[in-house]
């Protein structure tokens, strides 16, 4: 196990330098100068040149790259052009907001996507299994724009004034605010690694309140992502019902099955202990990618929601020519990817002992 751990990190060393190549030709190739993108009506030629020399934008392709990867290896991602801030200070504010929306959205699909997998397979071609996988179906057809505006309508707007009203946008209600933790630490003169991790911790609101004993924070977070969670979770959920009923369906045909309950084994104990732990993989997997597919941004949610997570910043990166901020978060991206399928692979061994990570 630990050399397959082993193998597999260092295989991410060449897996992110062929997505920094990509992504650093991608976003120069597109049609644009950041400079009048950013200076519009002030963009004059020597504003211009003054602007890509600051950047060093005027140097070379293979020299930019050359130097970015040098700046990389030191820790540092550059400088928004935009913004006018480190690249690292960037991604520790949107960052906890897609993590917190990604592990709610999951937490969602994961467990009643196997709940309605598991009581369709059991119930095979009657009528609890049809509407199942027609919900399912839905569920996959089904716009992520178009099903946050409805959850919006019907929780803000029917159901106003009910103990069901839901908050339709924001991360925080007003007057309920993040408290930054180097003041509650007394760590304001942290640096590196350690000032971004406490910029993470301070940005995530969950974690931010459950550090700080704010629990009224923790409460409004949470009922702040109740909505986006289940638009953006739906589709994960009918692909994990689907990926689950095909999968225990298979494992139920097999001899070993029929022989536990010839044996007189409790149907219950057969489907969990042996039928679903054998299914798991590929449910797994499918938990896996959807899990890093949301981690590197939900962008319609985000947007329908007014949530200042990942998706949104990048999208505004890329329209804004800021390179230093699209390079960034595609490392970022990058290694939540690959570091999401290290734990897939890890897991096979523990759901089926038959397989050895050699």
């Amino acid at each position: 196990m630990i050399q397959f751990l082993i193998r597999r990190l260092l295989l991410v060393v060449p897996v992110l330098i062929g997505i920094l190549v990509v992504t650093f030709t991608i976003t120069r190739l597109v049609p644009g100068d950041p400079c009048y993108v950013m200076l519009g009506e002030r963009a004059t030629e020597q504003a211009c040149n003054d602007f890509k020399h600051r950047y060093g934008l005027d140097k070379s392709l293979p020299e930019q790259f050359v130097r970015y990867m040098f700046n990389l290896l030191r820790g540092d991602f550059g400088t928004s052009i935009k913004d006018r801030r480190p690249i690292t200070t960037v991604i520790a504010e949107r960052l906890p907001m897609t993590f917190e929306l990604t592990i709610m959205a999951m937490l969602f699909a994961s467990t009643f996507g196997v709940l309605l997998g598991v009581i369709s397979a059991l119930n095979r071609n009657s009528l609890i299994d049809t509407l199942t996988m027609v919900g399912a179906n839905i569920g996959v057809s089904m716009p992520v724009f178009w099903l946050g505006l409805l959850l919006a309508y019907v929780f803000a707007l029917l159901l106003k004034d009910t103990p069901l009203q839901l908050p339709p946008s924001s991360r925080l209600s007003p007057g309920v605010s993040l408290v930054p933790l180097t003041k509650t630490w007394g760590l304001e003169n942290v640096t590196g690694i350690k000032a971004f991790v406490i910029a993470f911790l301070s940005n995530s609101a969950i974690l931010n309140g459950l550090l700080t004993g704010n629990i009224r924070l923790v409460v409004d977070a949470l009922r702040h992502l109740i909505l986006p969670a289940t638009a953006v979770g739906t589709i994960s959920l009918a692909v994990i019902a689907r990926m689950t009923r095909s999968s225990l369906l298979d494992i139920l045909g097999q001899d070993y099955i029929r022989t536990a309950r010839a044996k007189g084994l409790k149907y219950a104990l057969v489907i969990s202990r042996h039928a679903l732990r054998n299914a798991l993989i590929p449910i797994v997997t499918i938990i896996g990618i959807q899990t890093g597919g949301l981690l590197s941004g939900a962008v319609l949610t985000e947007t329908i929601f007014s949530l200042p997570g990942v998706g949104s910043r990048l999208v505004e990166a890329i329209l804004g020519r800021d390179y230093p901020v699209v390079q960034g978060f595609s490392v970022v991206i990058a290694c939540i990817f690959v570091f999401t399928n290290l734990i897939v692979d890890a897991s096979y061994a523990y759901l089926d002992p038959r397989i050895r990570l050699k």
